[in-house]
C-alpha cells in the first residue's frame, strides 16, 4: 500500500512538472522563452531549489474552471540558494493558464514572500502573467491585493527583484514596480496597467504592445527597468551579479569579495582628466571605473537620466553604491528625472547600509521652462531629502563644480555626509563664476575700456578667491582637498574608519518625504 502511494506521489509531481502541456510548453519555447521551471533552476544554485505548494490547485467553483484542474495554478515557487545564499523565488507559468493570477496563485507567492521575510532572504520574482484570472472575478483582485500589501511590507527589510520576462499586465504590473530593481527582457517583457486594446477604444490611439510598454521603454523613458537583457538566460546571470552586491537583509552587512585590487594604487590619469576649459566635459564613468576595485562597475537604469550614474562597485572588497553627476549628458545638471534616479537609488542603498560614494560634478539644475512648469522642485527636493535621510556611510568627492542649491543636494555636509574630499580642481559657489561677475560687476564691465579682458580677469579672481575649494575648506565644509591620484586611497580610509558607524535617530513613525 504505502509503495503505491509513493508511486502515486511521484506521478503527481512528474504531471505537476510538466506545466500545461507538452503541447503548450512546445507554443512557450517557440517565442524563444525558457518555461518557469528552466528559469528557475537555471536563475539558483544546481540541485538547490526546494519547491513549496507542488500540490496547490485553483478553486473549482469559479466559472468554467472545474474540468480545468491543474497542480500548482500556474506559479512554481519555492527556495534555493544563489552563490550558496538562500533566496525565496516565484515564477509564473504562462504554460498553465496563461500565468493569470488567481487567489491561490496569490496565496502561493504571499507565503514565500512571508517566508522570506521571517528569515532575512532575498525575493525573487520572475513575472510571465496574462493578468488577472477573469473566472475568478474579485478573488483575483482580493489576491493581488494581498501580494502587494507583502511586497510593500517587505521593502526595506529584504531585497526585492523582478524579473519581467514575459507580458505583466494591468493589476499585476504593481508589483514589479514595488520591488527593488526591475529586470525586463528585450521583445520578450511588457509592463502597463491599460493595454493597447483599451487605449484603442478609449483615445482612438494606435500602439503596439512593445510602444506601449516594452524593456525599451521602461529603460529609456520611463525609468521602470533598471536593467534590460538580451534574453532569458542574460537576465538570470544579471541578477546574480547584483545579488553580489547586497546583503541578504537590512540587519546584514553586504558580502566582500576580494578582487586583488590594491587597496593603495593610485591613479595618475586622475591627475589630468579634468579638462583646463571648465567648459569641456569629461566621462565621470571613466573617473568611477578608475577608483573601484579592477574598474568593474554594475550601472543600474544606465539608459536614463544619463546626466546622472548610479549603480555599484566595490572598494578594496567592500560593496557601495555609487551616485555621480555625469558631465557628458546635459554638461551634469540635475532634472526632475535624475533627481528622482539619484533619490530612490540613495533610498535603497540606506535601507541596507549600503555606503553611498558620491561623485559631483554639477553646475546646477537644468534651466528649462518646462522643468521648472513640471516637477523639477518636488523631485529635487527628493533628492535633498534621501541624502538628509540617509545614515549609511556616505562619503563624497567634488571632482569640478558643486554650483548653488545642486551642491547642497548632492552629498554635501550639510546633509549629514560623513567625508567630504575636493580635487584641487572643485569649484564651489552659489553661481558660477561667470554669472556671478555679470551680476556684481555688472556697472563695471559697462564701463570698462576693454569689457572682455576684464571680465576674464574678474573670474579668474572669482575663481581663486570665493569659488576655489580652499575657500569652502576653510570653513569646514571640506574635510580635506586631495590630489585626484589618490582618490581610492582616500575612499578605502574613510569607509574602513565608517565601518562600524551608529547614528541615532528621532522618534517618529517616518518623515513625510515630497512625494
Amino acid at each position: 500500500m504505502g509503495e503505491e502511494k509513493v508511486k502515486e506521489l511521484r506521478e503527481m509531481k512528474r504531471r505537476s512538472r510538466a506545466g500545461g502541456g507538452a503541447e503548450r510548453v512546445e507554443m512557450h519555447r517557440k517565442q524563444g522563452k525558457m518555461t518557469a521551471r528552466e528559469r528557475v533552476d537555471a536563475l539558483l544554485d544546481p540541485g538547490s531549489f526546494m519547491e513549496l505548494d507542488t500540490f496547490v490547485s485553483h478553486q473549482t467553483y469559479h466559472f468554467g474552471m472545474d474540468k480545468q484542474r491543474m497542480s500548482g495554478d500556474g506559479v512554481v515557487t519555492g527556495r534555493g540558494t544563489i552563490d550558496g545564499r538562500q533566496v525565496f523565488v516565484y515564477a509564473q507559468d504562462f504554460t498553465v493558464f496563461a500565468g493569470s493570477v488567481g487567489r491561490m496563485h496569490a496565496q502561493k507567492i504571499c507565503k514565500v514572500i512571508d517566508l522570506a521575510v521571517k528569515t532575512g532572504c532575498p525575493v525573487i520574482g520572475l513575472y510571465d502573467s496574462g493578468g488577472a484570472r477573469l473566472q475568478e472575478g474579485v478573488d483575483s483582485l482580493a489576491g493581488y491585493g494581498e501580494v502587494m500589501l507583502r511586497h510593500s511590507m517587505a521593502s526595506g527589510v529584504v531585497p526585492q527583484i523582478a524579473m519581467v520576462m514575459g507580458p505583466c499586465a494591468g493589476s499585476g504590473a504593481y508589483a514589479p514596480m514595488l520591488c527593488d530593481f526591475v529586470f525586463m527582457v528585450k521583445d520578450k517583457a511588457f509592463m502597463f496597467i491599460v493595454g493597447p486594446d483599451v487605449i484603442k477604444a478609449v483615445q482612438n490611439e494606435t500602439v503596439t504592445f512593445e510602444e506601449l510598454g516594452g524593456a525599451s521603454v521602461h529603460a529609456t523613458r520611463s525609468g521602470s527597468a533598471h536593467f534590460v537583457a538580451e534574453d532569458d538566460m542574460e537576465c538570470v546571470k544579471q541578477v546574480r551579479r547584483l545579488l553580489g552586491y547586497l546583503p541578504s537583509n537590512n540587519l546584514e552587512q553586504a558580502p566582500e569579495k576580494a578582487l586583488g585590487d590594491d587597496p593603495e594604487r593610485r591613479e595618475e590619469s586622475l591627475d589630468t582628466i579634468v579638462p583646463d576649459d571648465y567648459m569641456k566635459p569629461y566621462d565621470m564613468k571613466e573617473v568611477v571605473r578608475k577608483v573601484v576595485d579592477k574598474g568593474e562597475f554594475l550601472e543600474a537604469q544606465e539608459h536614463f537620466a544619463r546626466n546622472v550614474v548610479t549603480g555599484f562597485a566595490r572598494l578594496d572588497g567592500m560593496s557601495v553604491g555609487i551616485v555621480a553627476n555625469q558631465p557628458m549628458v546635459l554638461a551634469g545638471t540635475l532634472d526632475s528625472y535624475s533627481s528622482l534616479k539619484a533619490a530612490r537609488f540613495v533610498r535603497f542603498c540606506d535601507a541596507f547600509n549600503i555606503p553611498v560614494v558620491t561623485l559631483v560634478d554639477v553646475p546646477g539644475y537644468l534651466p528649462s521652462v518646462e522643468q521648472e512648469n513640471s516637477s523639477l522642485l518636488r523631485d529635487a527636493t527628493k533628492l535633498l531629502y534621501a541624502y538628509a535621510e540617509a545614515s549609511c556611510p556616505k562619503v563624497t568627492v567634488i571632482t569640478r563644480k558643486a554650483i548653488g542649491g545642486a551642491y547642497c543636494a548632492m552629498g554635501s555636509k550639510h546633509l549629514r555626509s560623513d567625508v567630504n574630499l575636493a580635487w584641487p580642481t572643485a569649484e564651489i559657489a552659489i553661481v558660477g563664476p561667470e554669472g556671478a561677475i555679470n551680476i556684481v560687476f555688472k556697472q563695471e564691465l559697462i564701463m570698462a575700456d576693454d569689457p572682455q579682458e576684464k571680465r576674464d580677469f574678474l573670474i579668474s579672481e572669482y575663481r581663486r578667491m570665493y569659488a576655489s575649494a580652499f575657500f569652502s575648506a576653510e570653513r569646514g565644509y571640506l574635510d580635506d582637498i586631495i590630489e585626484p591620484n589618490n582618490t581610492r586611497m582616500r575612499l578605502i580610509e574613510a569607509l574602513e574608519m565608517l565601518d562600524r558607524k551608529r547614528e541615532a535617530r528621532p522618534a517618529k513613525k517616518h518623515g513625510n518625504m515630497p512625494l
